[in-house]
C-alpha cells in the first residue's frame, strides 16, 4: 500500500521540459488565483493590502502568458495536465479556503513565502532543461520571484501611506477584540462565576475534595461546551463584522472551561481545608484579572469593572457556601 502511494507520483528529475513547463504554467495559474483570492478577502476592511495582492496577480498572470507562448512554441498549443500534486517533493500550497481566515500579517508572510519557494523551483529547472531560449525564459523567472519582494515593497510603499497603514491597523485591532477577547472574555466570567455556586455548594455540602472536583469538572465542561455552541449560533458575523463564528465560539467555549477548572482543579488536593484554601485564593485572582482585561482591552474604567465582577462574583461565592452549609 506505501509503495503504491508514492508511485503516485513523479520525481522532479524525471519530468522533461516540456512536462516542467507545464507544471510551471499550472504553478502559475494557482499563485495568481491564490494572490486574487487574498485581494478578494481583504478588500473589505484592508483596501491597500488588497491592491498590493492585485498588483501580484497581475504579475503572476504575466509569467503565465509568458511560459504558455514559449510551450507553444516549442510543443504546440495543447498543454499536458500536470500540477503540484502530481510531483513528489514539490512546492505545496495550503488551500484558499482553509487561508482565508489567516491574519493579515501571516497572509503578508505566506505570500513571501510564495515567492522563496517558486524561485528555488525556477533554478532547478533552469538547471534541466537543455533548450537555450526556455532556460533564459526560466532563469529570468527565478530572478523576477527572487526580486518580488522589493516589488512588494514598491507596492507597499505606493498604496500603505501612513494614514492606510493606521487605519489597517486599527482595523485588525477592531476584529482581535470582536473575534477573540469580546467573545474570550464574555466566556471567561461566565465560567468563573457561574460555576463559583456549584463548585462550593459541593464542597461545604460533601466536604469531600474528589466530589467537589467532578462537579467543578462537569459544570466547567458543560459550561464550555454550552457557551461554545451559542457564541457560534448567536452571529455569523456577515452582518456585524465580529469574525468567525467558529474561532469566536472556540475563544469562548476553552475560556469558559478554563474560568471553571481554574477553582475545580484544588479540589484534587486531598486534604478539604488546604484545597478550599487555594481555590478562594484563586478566585480572587480570576476576578480581579477579569476586571484587568476589561480595562486593558475593552476600556471599561477599572473600578467600574471591579464593582461588576469582583462585587458580583463575590455574592455568587457566597451564595454558594450558604448553600451548601444549608
Amino acid at each position: 500500500m506505501l509503495s503504491r502511494f508514492l508511485s503516485s507520483k513523479r520525481d522532479f528529475s524525471s519530468l522533461s521540459e516540456k512536462e516542467i513547463l507545464a507544471l510551471a504554467i499550472s504553478a502559475e495559474e494557482e499563485d495568481g488565483r491564490i494572490y486574487a483570492a487574498y485581494a478578494e478577502r481583504l478588500r473589505e476592511n484592508y483596501p491597500a493590502s488588497a491592491a498590493i495582492f492585485e498588483g501580484m496577480a497581475a504579475e503572476e498572470d504575466s509569467h503565465r502568458r509568458r511560459l504558455i507562448d514559449r510551450y507553444a512554441e516549442r510543443f504546440g498549443a495543447t498543454i499536458i495536465p500536470i500540477r503540484r500534486e502530481h510531483v513528489r517533493g514539490f512546492i505545496t500550497r495550503k488551500p484558499v479556503w482553509l487561508m482565508a481566515e489567516l491574519d493579515l500579517d501571516t497572509v503578508r508572510a505566506q505570500a513571501r513565502e510564495m515567492e522563496q519557494d517558486a524561485a528555488l523551483f525556477y533554478a532547478e529547472a533552469a538547471k534541466r532543461t537543455q533548450d537555450a531560449a526556455t532556460r533564459k525564459l526560466l532563469g529570468d523567472l527565478e530572478r523576477a520571484e527572487r526580486g518580488h519582494e522589493h516589488a512588494a515593497e514598491q507596492l507597499e510603499n505606493a498604496h500603505l501611506t501612513l494614514d492606510a497603514r493606521n487605519t489597517e491597523k486599527d482595523t485588525a485591532h477592531r476584529n482581535f477584540l470582536l473575534t477573540y477577547v469580546q467573545p474570550g472574555l464574555a466566556g471567561l466570567m461566565d465560567g468563573s462565576v457561574s460555576t463559583l455556586a456549584p463548585i462550593f455548594a459541593a464542597a461545604f455540602a460533601t466536604g469531600d475534595t474528589w466530589s467537589t472536583f467532578l462537579v467543578g469538572l462537569a459544570a466547567s465542561v458543560g459550561a464550555g461546551i454550552s457557551m461554545g455552541f451559542t457564541e457560534a449560533a448567536s452571529d455569523d458575523g456577515r452582518l456585524t463584522g465580529r469574525g468567525s463564528p467558529v474561532k469566536r465560539g472556540f475563544a469562548s467555549g476553552i475560556m469558559t472551561a478554563l474560568g471553571g477548572l481554574g477553582h475545580a482543579l484544588p479540589y484534587l488536593i486531598p486534604h478539604f481545608w488546604t484545597a478550599t484554601s487555594i481555590a478562594i485564593a484563586v478566585v480572587v485572582i480570576e476576578l480581579w484579572a477579569i476586571a484587568w482585561i476589561q480595562k486593558r482591552f475593552m476600556d471599561t474604567p477599572f473600578w467600574r469593572a471591579v464593582t461588576q465582577v469582583v462585587l458580583g462574583g463575590s455574592l455568587v461565592f457566597a451564595a454558594g457556601i450558604i448553600i451548601g452549609n444549608a
